[in-house]
């Protein structure tokens, strides 16, 4: 059976093209294109409806114990309002999934996975938990609407006070938006300044028409799966299914920065730390040749295979096409020339630095 989030109204309204997603019906797009709507974001701004998200509440007595051994990052300091992201591993080290944590007391957390591993995510957790420490599947009980772009804070200035406009990266507020209860996260999967809103189903209608509304004057279009997968591309922010599996671990991925290690023991820890010296690492792609690399092309140098690609795609952006693939580590300096077979074609490319994109911060 297919889902319909609270805004599919709204989707249908704008005409917008819509597709099953991780069992969702949702928007690939609006009438405008892809390009309009992901330039749209890095120059104004978009409006994402992101409601399929799955949300997860640990709560209890050993709410952070349970996360500390779960999860691989480390929240031993996070402090109330901030959000933090991390993986989370097998006994064999490989991703179940990745997701951001906001902590709300010493005693209440939200995680906020991929949709489509909301089962298996459920699962893994429940599983796993001990002590104090209950799991509610809480996700019916949001809608999540994304305002990505360097207009989004003035275009939410106009609905409510600065005080609930968080002011930091990765922190989040619970105040009102055009008189709603909301939770505002400054976060986001697209390389821009943007907001994250979480309601109530029912607010999220009148929410969506109160941000159309106000970013009228600012360039604000509503946007589609399609530009909310070249934003994150170009931003190289890795997708499940494609940077990330079951046997890819973090720091192959180029995760490190989710993984503390240095923490006391956690779920793959062991495993993790035999599997340091891997020989392969995700890099970024700079398509040269004619074509454009998806996702599972081969990737050859002198016609020996050396690694594979994860996504890909023309970026707006810059014009010209980029992919993330895993290279053999020592291939991977920027500048390698590489092939990728697409469709029996070859197609040139080179080792690029990443991300592709980056927001300037002024």
């Amino acid at each position: 059976m297919q889902l319909k989030t609270p805004l599919y109204e709204c989707h249908k309204r704008h005409k917008g093209k819509m597709v099953e997603f991780a069992g969702y019906l949702l928007p690939v797009q609006y009438e405008q294109g892809v390009i309009k709507e992901h330039l749209a974001v890095r120059e104004k701004c978009g409006l994402f409806d992101v409601s399929h998200m799955t949300e997860l509440f640990l709560e209890g007595e050993d709410a952070l114990k349970n996360i500390q051994k779960i999860f691989a990052n480390d929240f031993a300091e996070t402090k109330i309002g901030q959000v933090k992201y991390t993986t989370m591993l097998n006994e064999d080290g490989g991703i179940v999934d990745d997701m951001v944590i906001y902590k709300f007391s010493d005693t209440k957390y939200m995680v906020v996975g991929n949709a489509a591993n909301h089962e298996k995510d459920y699962n893994w957790i429940k599983s796993h938990l001990f002590g104090n420490c209950t799991l509610t599947d809480r996700t019916n009980d949001y809608a999540q609407l994304a305002l990505q772009g360097p207009a989004s804070t003035e275009i939410l200035k106009k609905l409510t006070e600065e005080s609930n406009i968080p002011a930091k990266y990765y922190t989040f507020l619970e105040g009102k938006i055009a008189g709603l209860d909301c939770i505002i996260s400054q976060t986001g999967y697209t390389g821009e300044l943007g907001y994250e809103l979480y309601t109530a189903p029912h607010n999220a209608v009148k929410l969506w028409d109160e941000l159309i509304q106000a970013g009228k004057d600012f360039g604000l279009i509503p946007c589609g799966l399609g530009a909310r997968d070249t934003l994150r591309l170009e931003a190289a922010m890795p997708l499940y299914g494609h940077e990330m599996t079951d046997d890819i671990t973090p720091l192959e991925a180029k995760l490190n920065f989710s993984v503390k290690l240095n923490k006391e023991d956690f779920i793959g820890k062991t495993a993790l730390e035999k599997r340091m010296d891997s020989s392969r690492v995700l890099a970024g792609f700079k398509i040269t040749g004619k074509g454009i690399v998806r996702e599972q092309n081969d990737m050859f140098i002198d016609g020996k295979k050396v690694g594979f690609s994860t996504s890909g795609t023309h970026a707006p952006y810059f014009g010209y096409p980029i992919a993330l693939g895993y290279i053999d580590k020592q291939y991977s300096a920027i500048g390698t020339k590489v092939i990728f077979k697409v469709r029996g074609r070859e197609v040139e490319a080179e080792v690029t630095a990443t991300p592709f994109y980056k927001r300037s911060k002024k």
